[in-house]
């Protein structure tokens, strides 16, 4: 090799002045502006759509939940894709349990019964007498002998037109 191609290849691997160290590679800062964009390209290109007005999003894994408040969240069925984004915050099950109750469907009750139980054995002050709600939901009354359920309705009718002309 001639000094004229050596010192050129040497002029381009100096990020500084003449003293500096060499480097190899000179190092190319991305900003995070080109990676959004090109996560939004991506998105665009399988089609997802935005979902409007969902308040809350709730990402369940083992005892934490990872939750969305007031998210941006879009979606494509046919790939399968849901994008959800917004300012994460990681809290514990038992703390948002309360709060999410009520939306949880008739398959999810099951699986917070087995998160129920498992959190029974884990804590050693809850035993097996402590019930919850949902098993007193599912309880069904047994039926006297000799009762129907009309003879009953008559009588409270009974009873309150008795209360009533008193």
């Amino acid at each position: 090799m001639n000094r004229e191609k050596l010192a050129k290849m040497a002029g381009a691997v100096r990020t500084g002045g003449k003293g500096t160290i060499r480097r190899k590679k000179k190092a190319i800062h991305k900003t995070t502006t080109t990676d959004d964009k090109r996560l939004q390209s991506t998105l665009k290109r399988i089609g997802v759509n935005a979902i409007p007005a969902i308040e809350e999003v709730n990402i369940f894994k083992d005892d934490v939940v990872i939750q969305f408040l007031n998210p941006k969240v879009q979606a494509s069925i046919a790939a399968n894709t849901w994008v959800v984004s917004g300012s994460p915050q990681t809290k514990k099950l038992q703390d948002i349990l309360p709060g999410i109750i009520n939306q949880l469907g008739p398959d999810n009750l099951d699986n917070l019964r087995k998160l129920a139980e498992q959190f029974q054995k884990q804590v050693p002050g809850a035993g097996p007498n402590v019930t919850t709600q949902e098993e007193d939901d599912d309880d069904v009354p047994e039926l006297v002998a000799g009762e129907t359920f009309e003879a009953a309705a008559e009588e409270k009718k009974e009873d309150e037109i008795k209360a009533e002309a008193s």
